[in-house]
């Protein structure tokens, strides 16, 4: 048996879950963070993590060390929608969630086979909740933090899919996050950055938004996290769904009768407002709303602190802590009936380590990347690669990516695939800081190969720029005037839409290793056969 904290200070402490590492500038890693989050702990008994920056060898030793030194076990969680690889360098991933729906008849039985294979190296490597599956609909093209992360553009799509994500994380015995609810499909801001605000009114979103959470709460979702958006409809304050009581409170639990945990999305988004705020202020609003866990809300010793004097002072009511100290608690009593108390520390009595990162697991995603990739546009032969003419060089491959800073340990080496399956190609990226002078080099240099391929990544990520750029839609417009231009979209299809003259196009739905491999291959199955390497050119 677990023994639950009985102070009040540990209780408050117990509902907050800071993040341990960092993807964005300046990185830090997992085990660079450790030292930090060692000294919050011998004053501030906080109840889990969210780990971000991680590696498969080094972080499951650091974790065990936290839990070690915890005074109560730590629910360790993380963004891990395209599998544990998206946050551990070196273990498996998985092609983003609006992959599956291309493959068709078999994308609710492969989804569930990534969800059982992404959720055994995360208990492997000590962690106990995904924070996944995306309960939004992929609404509105123009949204530029959802898209990609969606399992679809309808609820029917999301719904059942979302259900698979959940039976297989459920079937090894990890936790699962539905979110963000009441729904961020239909917005166009990126609630990292600002408030957006969702007009619909409350017989539309019934039909469109709720659908995948009341379907993610009968598959059985152990916690439902909060969107930083305004619904007008369902709380006319206008403030964001995080702190509405009427929405998480009334709607939510009361309501829909969810019991599970109700997490906060991050609390350091611009969306989650309180810039000016009181962290400890913000942390009372949060739980008079009905949440249960804080996370990443800033200065912790500063919210515990206000809190114990809220509650000391009857500005605030224990009861309310008790209430979410107890839904918090339930996940790790249950986790320890399933796998026993000693699993916190040593992860290899639920699932061995050699299941990271293991070739079952990277052959499944490799297997999705090709099952997921569909032409977009063009007759069947016009796919076909032609044949060099005489003094032509090989296929020419521009990698276009609007934005580079940010530190993806999904990034893949297309490069190295290409021009191992092409050895007598060319490579080239458009970046951000690629030059006009660079550009028009490399315009040039594409009249002398024999086909013109465009692979354009414009995906989701948080505080950065969603869309090509003006001069990288203005490059490919310039190789599609002037040669014809073969266009796969390496993340969302809408970039397609731009450039309806390209000879053929083609979308992968995805830029991870696996999609990346997976757009090599296509592009090999369509060249001409007197110049098709053999298939052992690919890994």
């Amino acid at each position: 048996m677990l023994t639950p904290p009985t102070s009040l200070h540990e209780k408050i402490s117990q509902l907050i879950f800071p993040r341990i590492g960092s993807n964005m500038m300046p990185t830090i890693s997992v085990e660079d963070d450790a030292a930090r989050i060692e000294r919050l702990m011998d004053d501030y008994p906080i109840g889990g993590l969210c780990l971000f920056n991680g590696d498969r060898i080094q972080t499951p030793q650091t974790l065990a060390r936290l839990q070690s030194r915890s005074a109560f076990p730590l629910l360790v969680a993380t963004d891990m929608e395209r599998g544990l690889g998206q946050q551990l360098k070196g273990a498996t991933v998985f092609p983003h969630a609006l992959a599956f729906q291309a493959t068709g008849k078999e994308a609710e039985a492969l989804l569930e086979a990534s969800a059982r294979a992404a959720a055994r190296e995360a208990l492997a490597a000590g962690l106990h909740i995904s924070f996944s599956p995306v309960a939004d609909i992929h609404s509105n093209p123009a949204n530029p933090i959802i898209s990609t992360r969606a399992y679809g553009t309808s609820p029917e799509t999301v719904s059942d899919l979302l259900r698979a994500y959940i039976k297989g994380c459920q079937a090894e015995g990890l936790f699962t996050t539905a979110k963000h609810f009441p729904g961020h499909g239909d917005t166009d801001v990126d609630s990292h950055e600002t408030l957006p605000v969702v007009t619909r009114d409350r017989e539309a979103l019934e039909a469109q938004e709720f659908i995948p959470f009341r379907s993610a709460m009968e598959a059985g979702v152990s916690l439902i996290m909060t969107a930083h958006v305004a619904y007008p409809a369902l709380d006319p304050s206008g403030v964001e769904a995080t702190r509405s009581r009427a929405i998480m409170r009334d709607l939510l639990r009361k309501e829909m009768g969810f019991k599970g945990v109700l997490i906060s999305d991050s609390l350091l988004m611009a969306g989650a407002g309180g810039r000016e705020e009181h962290p400890g202020e913000m942390a009372a609003a949060l739980l008079e709303a009905g949440l249960d866990i804080l996370l990443d809300i800033k200065d912790i010793p500063a919210t515990v602190d206000y809190l114990v004097s809220a509650i000391e002072s009857g500005q605030l009511s224990e009861s309310l802590v008790d209430a979410a100290l107890s839904r918090v608690w339930s996940l790790k009593v249950r986790f320890a009936a399933r796998f026993g108390k000693g699993a916190f520390v040593d992860p290899s009595l639920a699932v061995p380590y050699d299941e990271i990162g293991c070739q079952r697991h990277r052959e499944l995603a490799d297997t999705i990347a090709s099952k997921a990739i569909q032409a977009q546009s063009g007759s069947k032969e016009s796919f076909r690669l032609p044949a060099p003419r005489m003094g032509q060089k090989g296929p020419i491959c521009f990698l276009v990516r609007p934005h580079t800073t940010y530190n993806d340990p999904t990034q893949a080496p297309l490069e190295k695939a290409f021009l191992k399956a092409f050895p007598d190609g060319a490579f080239v990226e458009i970046n951000p800081d690629t030059d006009s002078d660079e550009q028009a080099r490399a315009l040039e240099a594409a009249g002398h190969h024999r086909a013109v391929i465009v692979a354009a990544v414009v995906k989701p990520a948080a505080w950065h720029r969603f869309g090509l750029l003006p001069m990288q839609k203005a490059f490919i417009q310039q190789l599609t005037d002037a040669y014809p231009v073969w266009l796969a979209a390496l993340g969302t299809p809408h970039v397609l839409d731009d450039f309806p003259d390209v000879r053929a196009s083609m979308c992968a739905f995805s830029d991870v290793e696996p999609s990346m491999n997976a757009l090599v291959r296509f592009l090999q199955q369509h060249d001409s056969p007197a110049h098709t390497p053999s298939p052992g050119m690919l890994p």
